[in-house]
Formats: C-alpha cells, sequence, structure tokens
C-alpha cells in the first residue's frame, strides 16, 4: 500500500484524545507535558534530524475491528487489488488564473450530496460573507520555479509556502502526511487526509510549511493546538471513525487548528490559504497536484485533468476524483487537489485531497480524493467553529 494508514481503532468524539505520550523513536527526545504543546515545544521534539526520519504511517486494518459488515469467513486483503486502466489522459485546455481573493472568503458552489454513483450537479457559485477586513497580505520570498511538464507528469520542486508536511508520533515513531492551508475566519486551519490523523494515540501534531530537508523549517512550525484537557483540535467525520477506511473513503478529509509560530502570528497570515471549493463536479481540465512522496527531499508537483471514478467494490462504496500523476508514493496523503493555480500567490481553489478510495490509491500512478460536498462543507463549518482565534 502506498498511502499513510492509522492502525488505532476509532475515537468516539470528533477531537483526538491525546491520552498518555507515546515514547519517541530509538533515540528519545525532550519530554512533553500532556497539558502544554506550544510552539517551543513542537521545534525542540521536532528537529530537523527527527524530521528527516520521519516515515508514511505503515499499513494496517483497513477497518474497525468490531467492523459489524465483517464476514464471518476469511476475505481476500483489500489492499494489494490494483484499479481498472486509467485511459490515456488527455492534454488539459488552459484556465485562465484569476487574481486572488482580497478578503478571507470561502467559495462554494450549490451543496451536492454524499458522493454516490449519481451525476454531479451543475455548480451555482456562492460566496459565504468575509468574516472582517483581511489584514495586510504576508510578505513572502519569491516562489520557487513551477516545473512546465506534460500532463500527468510528476517532477519535485522547491514547494508552495501554503503546502507542507503534518508531522506526528504514533505508536512510539516518528510519521508525516501532507497537509494545506484552507482559509478560514481564524486564519488557523489547515486541511489534510483523516485516515492520517485517525487515532488516539496520535500525538505530537505539528505542520511545517514549505519543507524540504535542505531548508526544513523556512517559515517556522505551526503544532496542532491542544485542549486544557490534552485533546488535540482535529475534526474528522464521525462515520469515517466509526465505519472504517474502506466503508467510509468518501469521508477521508481532516481539518486541524494549529496554534501560532514562531512569532505569534497565525498560519494563514504568514503563508497565505486556499480557498475551499465544494460541489464543483468530478471533471476539471486542469489540476495541480502536490505532496511530499516519502522518497524525495523535496515535494512534487503535477498537473492533469481529472474524472470521476465510481468504485464497484461494495467494501468501498462511493465516487471520487480521480488524476493520473507519477511519482506518488506514501507520504503524499493529505496533498492538495488544486485548481487555478496563481503563480504570484501560490494559491488556489482546493476541491481534494489524496485520500478517499484505498487511502488514495494502491500505486504510485494514479490518486483520488473524496468528493468535496455537502458533508465535507459541514465539517469545514465544524472545524470554523471551534476554532475560532481569541
Amino acid at each position: 500500500m502506498r498511502r499513510t494508514l492509522t492502525v488505532a481503532a476509532a475515537a468516539a468524539a470528533l477531537l483526538v484524545s491525546a491520552g498518555p505520550l507515546p515514547v519517541a523513536e530509538a533515540g528519545g527526545a525532550a519530554a512533553v507535558a500532556a497539558g502544554r504543546w506550544g510552539v517551543h515545544e513542537a521545534e525542540s521534539f521536532w528537529t530537523p534530524e527527527r524530521m528527516a526520519s520521519a516515515r508514511p504511517l505503515p499499513p494496517g486494518p483497513p477497518e474497525p475491528a468490531a467492523a459489524p459488515q465483517a464476514p464471518a469467513a476469511p476475505q481476500p486483503p483489500v489492499w494489494p487489488l490494483r484499479m481498472p486502466p486509467m485511459p490515456t489522459p488527455a492534454t488539459p485546455a488552459p484556465v485562465a488564473t484569476p487574481s486572488p481573493s482580497p478578503t478571507p472568503t470561502v467559495t462554494t458552489t450549490q451543496p451536492a450530496s454524499t458522493p454516490t454513483p449519481a451525476p454531479a450537479p451543475t455548480p451555482t457559485p456562492v460566496t459565504l460573507p468575509a468574516p472582517g477586513p483581511a489584514p495586510a497580505p504576508p510578505v513572502r520570498p519569491a516562489l520557487p520555479r513551477i516545473p512546465a511538464a506534460g500532463p500527468g507528469v510528476g517532477q519535485d520542486f522547491g514547494g508552495l509556502p501554503v503546502v507542507g508536511r503534518m508531522f506526528l508520533v504514533k505508536g512510539g515513531g516518528s510519521y508525516f502526511c501532507t497537509a494545506s492551508v484552507v482559509v478560514s475566519p481564524g486564519r488557523n486551519l489547515v486541511i489534510s487526509a483523516a485516515h492520517c490523523l485517525l487515532g488516539s494515540d496520535t500525538q505530537q501534531v505539528a505542520f511545517v510549511p514549505q519543507y524540504t530537508r535542505a531548508k526544513p523549517r523556512p517559515f517556522g512550525m505551526f503544532p496542532v493546538v491542544r485542549t486544557a484537557a490534552g485533546r488535540s483540535r482535529i475534526w474528522i467525520d464521525q462515520r469515517y471513525r466509526t465505519q472504517g477506511v474502506n466503508r467510509a473513503a468518501a469521508l477521508d478529509v481532516a481539518f486541524a487548528q494549529v496554534g501560532p509560530g514562531p512569532k505569534g502570528r497565525r498560519v494563514q497570515d504568514v503563508v497565505g490559504g486556499n480557498r475551499l471549493v465544494t460541489g464543483a463536479g468530478y471533471a476539471h481540465a486542469r489540476a495541480t497536484l502536490i505532496g511530499h512522496p516519502s522518497t524525495a527531499a523535496r515535494p512534487r508537483l503535477c498537473v492533469n485533468r481529472t474524472t470521476k471514478y465510481t468504485s464497484t467494490d461494495a467494501r468501498i462504496p462511493g465516487s471520487f476524483l480521480r488524476i493520473a500523476c507519477t511519482g506518488y508514493p506514501g507520504g503524499t496523503s493529505g496533498g492538495p487537489f488544486l485548481l487555478r493555480l496563481d503563480g504570484r500567490t501560490g494559491t488556489g481553489d482546493v476541491v481534494g485531497v489524496i485520500g478517499g478510495w484505498k487511502t488514495g490509491g494502491d500505486k504510485p500512478e494514479v490518486s483520488y480524493s473524496s468528493y468535496f460536498g455537502t458533508d465535507i462543507r459541514k465539517l469545514y463549518e465544524k472545524a470554523v467553529a471551534g476554532a475560532k482565534a481569541p
């Protein structure tokens, strides 16, 4: 399996319980108090060496042990299955790049139902009210050159400030996924795949924008916030926790609240954010896929069209976005599907994250995303309500 996958049983609440702190990888690390997890603790724990040695989460049980639909007789494993042949991608039509929005609004379309084989709805743009005056745009260094390649050809590049690695400890090991900043009123939310952050033993979670091995913390580190009770502020649909990563594959999305960085600034004020778009359909002529492969020292970028894939496996129901892009192995889970990527701001419209069908796919040449419809919109709204800045 090429995607990350948690190994713990599903938790009962939307917030992930911190619980006892696990011991990090061999070699140890400074102890972290259960109720204290700020930027100084995060940067002390996630040293450049530990970040470089982190790896994608190992394969684990695809369903909770007590899943009610599990048959008594042994079944063939799900993960080694290969998807049907992918049609040869057509050359995408150029898409005009719009000017970035001056206020932290989130664009949505008429809500769509939870992914099913039914046709996608005709989108009707609706813009949420702006939460208030936007601060001055963050001052950032020049963006790295975005590589030009043919459709579906992934290439390593210097990364974008809005996309980075999400580091975490689980079962005594150091791991990572990909995550990105999403525009929100509190200017403090990131989006990733639910299977990356699922489990009560998920600890020491921190987001590092534009991570590369050569420059591991170019914008500092943003720890996932804990409550006074030691619970990490991570929002995952409850059905994903109870039904498991296969039966609820259409809900493989998570939002997390991150605290201020080393200079006390909120992450969106530092690196910007992508606008969340829901109900936009499955077929897009030009989408940009960004992820952090386990095999590379830098992130990877690919541009191609997306198509609709409807699962024929009753154990993994739903319809998903699909994109053919080379070189997306473990570690890229949670990486954003972006439309209308602006080369000046390095931000766009996020319509998916690598995950969903077989937690993103079973081979590195084709990636999937849960469809962003009504359920994802509601989950985002819960995260916004719970992550309001003080």
